[in-house]
């Protein structure tokens, strides 16, 4: 079988199952936005550097251009559909954490996935992590608010 004929990928995308016919070159990606209707990842630089297209697999964010959608069969994939009013997701409304949004649910991706492995994450684990996705809109110090408000919910709601 060559990378351009078409295989059954079965996918599960937050919480559902899916049964998808893609070529097995298929991109995660473009098996989201072109087979399941799930645009929230976006394409930016398609080469793995802005985090535009960042999701969740098995709890752990990675760049969705860069996985084949085969690669996701077996393990929990979450977009930023699967969210629902988490509170990275308020946060980011309240502390005007966006512009254009076009980066946005990226972002939001990769600050969720933080909060939730590394809840006493100090400044320079925040920033390790955003680095891995790109915002041409605005300064980054209104999404490291949003994380750090999180987080500082986080652990009042611990004590």
């Amino acid at each position: 079988m060559n990378s351009s004929s078409k295989c059954e990928i079965p996918l599960t995308v937050n919480g559902e199952k899916y049964s998808v016919i893609a070529r097995q070159a298929d991109t995660l990606l473009f098996v989201l936005r072109n087979h399941l209707g799930l645009t929230g990842a976006k394409p930016g630089c398609l080469n793995g550097d802005c985090g535009a297209c960042t999701v969740l697999m098995a709890k752990t964010p990675i760049k969705s251009c860069m996985i084949l959608a085969i690669e996701a069969i077996g393990k929990s994939v979450t977009t930023i559909e699967g969210l629902r009013d988490t509170p990275i997701q308020q946060a980011f409304v309240e502390h005007f954490a966006f512009q254009c949004g076009y980066c946005t649910s990226g972002f939001i991706m990769n600050a969720h996935a933080l909060v939730e492995s590394t809840p006493n994450a100090s400044d320079p684990i925040i920033e390790k992590w955003l680095e891995s996705n790109v915002c041409r809109c605005t300064s980054y110090f209104e999404i490291e608010q949003a994380v750090k408000s999180v987080l500082a919910e986080k652990q009042a709601s611990k004590d």
